[in-house]
């Protein structure tokens, strides 16, 4: 006589279970609820490797009859939405902290290339010229401002302005702007102006009785700079060229 189901040790009865073959798919090819347990119960810690599973599943209810609710059901799913929450939230730190390391050894770099400057002239090619790779932006370029703003300069990258344009662009007591999607200005890019999509733009002091003078910087995508972000970083960069370019200027006795 057979043994009864009873009669089989668990151990024993998990182990035939787990030997039977699986249920056959449908006819659309779709596993079917038995494989899924069957391949648990081989595979304990496939929920340890993938968590992210759990999100998928929806949290068992209970039915307690007519006007009745289980609240451990809701608590269970206002978890899970928070956990969902904690999550989006932990990977948009993570990204904001690999984009601000990024940009402090973009700017580090930038630094350290205006500082090795051999002469004025390679340190306005520098500024005009290598930030805009060191950076990873399209141009950027000086605006001076200037009793004669018709005037030319041999110089790329060089802006001429009015004198006060500077104070109207950033404000009298601003020291950075940041525009988000919004075509550069001619007066401040020039002939790049029509790549520019959004910009930073960093007041530079080059001494006392010196003109004021602007860091441009533009770039052809629209949401690299917007209002609301740091400017620490660029506005230690604008520091550090106005600084050296108040030494180059300053008559060494």
């Amino acid at each position: 006589m057979a043994d009864s189901p009873r009669d089989i040790p668990q151990a024993e009865r998990r182990r035939l279970t787990d030997s039977e073959p699986a249920a056959p798919a449908d006819s659309r090819g779709e596993i079917s609820g038995r494989d899924v347990i069957a391949y648990l119960r081989r595979h304990p810690d496939f929920l340890d490797r993938h968590p992210e599973a759990l999100r998928a599943l929806g949290a068992p209810s209970r039915e307690f009859g007519a006007g009745v609710f289980d609240f451990q059901h809701f608590q269970i799913e206002r978890l899970r939405r928070e956990l969902a929450r904690l999550a989006g939230e932990q990977r948009s730190l993570v990204a904001a902290g690999r984009f601000t390391l990024a940009s402090q050894g973009r700017v580090h770099k930038a630094v350290l290339a205006v500082l090795a400057a051999g002469s004025f002239e390679q340190l306005l090619q520098t500024v005009t010229t290598d930030l805009a790779v060191l950076l990873d932006v399209d141009v950027v370029t000086i605006g001076v401002e200037s009793a004669a703003p018709a005037a030319r300069l041999a110089v790329h990258g060089i802006r001429l302005l009015k004198a006060g344009a500077i104070d109207a662009l950033l404000g009298p007591e601003r020291g950075a702007l940041l525009r988000a999607d919004t075509p550069g200005e001619a007066a401040l890019f020039g002939g790049a102006a029509g790549l520019v999509r959004s910009a930073a733009l960093l007041r530079l002091g080059f001494g006392r009785g010196a003109p004021l003078g602007v860091l441009c910087i533009g770039t052809r995508r629209p949401d690299r700079f917007q209002p609301g972000q740091g400017t620490e970083l660029l506005a230690f960069l604008a520091r550090v060229i106005g600084i050296t370019i108040m030494q180059w200027l300053t008559p060494r006795g």
